[in-house]
């Protein structure tokens, strides 16, 4: 069957304020009773985190539906660190990317024809992404306009994000949009990106 997560990935925070905000974050979510300080791994399947805070007696004003007295949400996991984020099952690389310069929109995987990227495409992304990860500065040429792009400027498609900080919300039902806007505004008004997925 699987498990599913919901995330939300922060856009806009740098590698440097991302620890701060996120213990910041888990303070509020903790104060709101959405979640404790007690860690769990149990269903926990994130990128670099093997454990997750365990939901608080209000998990249920973080969802839209809250309606089935069976449902018990798992941990929340907090991932810090430069990465990419992809929502999705089996997905590693981003089906296109728009320009922000010249609004172009580079295709990397052809749906419905192909399913796979088109790797002399995807190369430069994920050599800007490779970069990025690893010293803080990364970015991939517009093959219209020719800018340089930084990774984190270029507007992927909804599945896919990079980002410094992340939340992974396990088997917890769909987050309300309600929800994702007050923690977008806990975040400091920073951009994010949400995606459903499963392990």
């Amino acid at each position: 069957m699987g498990d599913f997560y919901e995330r939300i990935v922060d856009v806009e925070v740098t590698a440097q304020e991302a620890g701060p905000l996120a213990e910041r974050m888990v303070a509020w979510m903790v104060t709101e009773g959405l979640i404790t300080r007690e860690l769990s791994s149990d269903g926990v399947y994130s990128l670099t985190v093997d454990e997750g805070y365990v939901p608080g007696p209000n998990w249920a004003q973080g969802v839209a539906d809250s309606s089935d007295p069976t449902w018990l949400p798992g941990p929340v996991a907090v991932i810090i660190g430069r990465d990419y984020h992809v929502g999705g099952q089996g997905a590693d690389e981003a089906e296109y990317a728009v320009c922000p310069r010249c609004q172009t929109k580079t295709v990397i995987i052809n749906y419905p024809e192909e399913f796979e990227a088109n790797e002399e495409v995807w190369q430069p992304f994920k050599d800007g992404i490779a970069a990025w990860k690893e010293m803080g500065e990364g970015s991939a040429p517009c093959s219209t306009c020719g800018a340089s792009v930084s990774v984190t400027e270029w507007q992927w498609e909804p599945n896919f994000a990079v980002g410094a900080l992340a939340f992974d919300f396990w088997g917890w039902p769909p987050l309300s949009t309600t929800f994702c806007a007050t923690f977008s505004q806990q975040l400091g008004h920073h951009r994010t990106v949400e995606h459903m997925g499963k392990f």
